[in-house]
């Protein structure tokens, strides 16, 4: 309390959710562009318009495997009476060399070869003879057998439209049009399309790299034995896992002991390779709380961690701020497994995809009807419980208790359920806000 106005100090001030959050982003930019090859930006943003360079595809190519003929020569056939045609070669894919098709004449063809001049269609070889003078098993087998030799026989059965079974040149997108705009996320069928066209690389941003370590001397790696006093490191993993599922890269280093110089250590060999520092535990006022001794007094050379209490449950201690020579971002997450949880998706979550320039940051969220009643949200503070929700009826029912300890809940939740700071009780049938989990 100030001395002079009786006032909050500014490490007093409870901050809300929104101020803290609009506070970590207005300090976080995307990262700058880079080129990386096809397989490399998978998951990163780009950052130009990809136009098509040519026809897609580059010419007319047939859709099935059979022979390509002139419908005049195939119009009127029927199984008593077929078209007999003069087969004058093969076209396989990557063909270069065609035969050209005249009258009377027909060409085998296999699917994705290109048309040969003169022809019009493609007759499915399924109605055909295959040149064996046989039913249709006959000329499949006789059609998957070795190159035909000019000069055989094919009977045609039925009759064909002009470019039926065509592919025509640039039907899938033609030269000059947008293939994708900048600001596409890179995924498989993106990857494909660009292959597609004959980019080898793209200019995107980087896909962030997340550095996550949890800190207490309690804390022992899964498959462990565990000692009295001991519990297995969980938040290292949950948040490795959900920054990568936010796009980013993520590193996990694992648990620290509660010692301030290892810590600092620690921090400083990360930082090489991390664009956010991520932490949990030991940001609240317990004897131990390593995280905030190591980093509430930095030099000026060694950056800025603030250290504050939030109008939220869970979650209500934070840290956020600039370190290392490059000025990483810090996020410093209370340690309780469902308080690190909610405090990543709502604040680390959006700095990562900040990162990523992508245009829209935050989680969905919707309204639901709440299935079943909240008896007792703290006054003063917006509470996010966990919950199960329905899309098909835009229900929400809250999944175990409020108690931050809760990571079984946790799993079985697939949303946030909101609950404001001036809102003690929800009754059932009530409606809430929902963020969305996935």
């Amino acid at each position: 309390m100030s001395a002079t106005t009786g006032r909050p100090t500014h490490q007093e001030r409870v901050w809300s959710v929104a101020d803290h959050l609009d506070d970590v982003l207005s300090k976080i930019h995307p990262l700058e562009p880079i080129d990386l090859h096809l397989l490399d930006a998978q998951g990163c943003v780009l950052v130009e318009d990809v136009t098509v360079p040519a026809a897609l595809p580059p010419f007319d190519n047939s859709s099935m495997d059979g022979y390509a003929v002139r419908v005049a020569d195939v119009a009127g056939a029927t199984d008593d009476f077929p078209a007999a045609l003069t087969v004058v070669g093969d076209v396989a894919a990557g063909s270069a060399e065609l035969p050209a098709v005249g009258p009377g004449e027909a060409a085998r063809i296999m699917t994705g070869a290109p048309l040969p001049p003169g022809a019009e269609a493609v007759v499915p070889v399924e109605w055909t003879d295959g040149g064996t003078g046989g039913g249709p098993a006959e000329a499949m087998r006789a059609h998957s057998a070795a190159p035909e030799a000019a000069g055989g026989e094919v009977r045609v059965y039925r009759p064909v439209d002009e470019r039926r079974h065509v592919r025509a040149r640039g039907s899938d997108v033609p030269a000059g049009e947008l293939a994708l705009p900048a600001g596409t996320v890179i995924g498989p069928a993106q990857t494909g399309l660009l292959a597609a066209i004959g980019r080898a690389s793209v200019r995107v941003r980087p896909r962030p790299r997340v550095v996550v370590l949890s800190t207490g001397s309690e804390l022992v790696q899964p498959g462990e034995e565990l000692a009295p006093g001991q519990i297995h490191d969980s938040n290292s993993f949950q948040l490795t896992a959900a920054a990568r599922a936010a796009g980013a890269i993520a590193y996990r280093v694992g648990a620290v002991a509660d010692d301030a110089e290892t810590l600092r250590a620690t921090l400083e060999d990360q930082l090489i390779r991390a664009d956010i520092l991520v932490t949990s535990g030991g940001v609240s006022v317990g004897a131990y709380d390593v995280v905030k001794e190591t980093l509430a007094d930095l030099s000026a050379e060694e950056g800025t961690v603030e250290f504050r209490r939030l109008a939220m449950q869970p979650g209500k201690p934070q840290g956020f701020g600039l370190i290392g020579p490059d000025r990483t971002p810090l996020l410093a997450l209370p340690g309780n497994p469902v308080s690190s949880y909610v405090s990543f998706e709502l604040f680390v979550r959006p700095a990562i995809r900040t990162l990523m320039g992508l245009p829209d940051v935050h989680r969905h969220t919707s309204r639901a009807t709440c299935g079943a009643p909240v008896d007792s949200s703290p006054r003063g503070r917006r509470q996010f419980l966990r919950g199960r929700y329905d899309a098909d009826t835009a229900t929400v029912t809250p999944v175990g208790g409020a108690g931050s300890h809760l990571i079984k809940a946790l799993a079985q939740a697939n949303a946030l359920i909101v609950i404001p700071e001036e809102t003690t009780e929800v009754a059932a049938g009530a409606e809430v806000e929902v963020v969305l989990l996935g």
